[in-house]
Parts: structure tokens; sequence; C-alpha cells
């Protein structure tokens, strides 16, 4: 699939992480230690909507999001996955994939605009980062 065009916004690159080129997405890992937090971000130019997607690549889109979910709980057991594409800060098309547990800094609501982001630090970024590789391909 190709990626002509291609270029991840800003935003998205000051506040993540790389995790994994997957078929379709760039997997990246947030920025905020507060919650494991993944993002999908398809490399096609000039989407904001899922509905921008062919219909098989909406389908490659699912695939990837089960995939990065299913690592994320391996790595981080969590009460709830939270799946989200909202789009109104950053328009480009992202999906959110977040592992949440009761009792979290924001259970039981979003965790969008919720108090001051906490950068991870480099060693404990790294680990993740490796064991969510790990998960991605078991």
């Amino acid at each position: 699939m190709s990626g002509a065009g291609f270029a991840l916004d800003p935003r998205l690159a000051a506040d993540t992480r790389a995790v994994a080129s997957l078929p379709l997405c760039e997997l990246l890992l947030m920025d905020d230690a507060r919650w494991p937090w993944l993002i999908l971000v398809p490399r096609r130019a000039g989407l904001v909507e899922i509905t921008d997607l062919h219909g098989d690549e909406q389908a490659v889109l699912w695939q990837e999001a089960n995939r990065a979910a299913a690592a994320l709980r391996a790595v981080a057991p969590c009460d709830k996955l939270n799946l989200g594409a909202l789009g109104n800060i950053v328009r480009q098309l992202h999906v959110h994939v977040i592992a949440r547990v009761e009792g979290d800094p924001a259970w039981p609501g979003p965790v969008w605009g919720h108090g001051v982001r906490v950068a991870r630090d480099d060693e404990g970024a790294a680990v993740l980062i490796a064991a969510l590789r790990h998960a991605l391909t078991a």
C-alpha cells in the first residue's frame, strides 16, 4: 500500500514515539506516562475521516487496531480498552487505543484534555516499546 505524499502531522510527531510500521499504519506510543496509549496513523495523504479510506483499507485499519489493542492489553493489562478517532484538534486521521484501569487519573471520564501530560522517561518508553514490538510479533 502506497504512502505517497504522506507526512505525519507535526503535533502527532511531537507527542509520540515510533513503535512499528504496520502494512497500512504507523503505530505510535503517546508520550504520556499516565496511560498506556497507542495511536495508529494510516500512511495516506489528506485523510481526515475513517470513511475517507477505501473499504478494503478500512478493513485493514480495523485489523491493525485489533492487533494494536491485543499487544497493548498483553503488556498493560486493563479493565477497559478505549478506541477513538476524534480529530477535533489534529485533523489527520488517527485512531487512539488506550488501556484504562479503574482509578486511573481520568477514570471514568475520557483521557482527552484531562490534566497535564506527563512525559515518559526514555528508559521506560524504550522498555514499553520493546514489549509492544514483541507482543505484535507473538
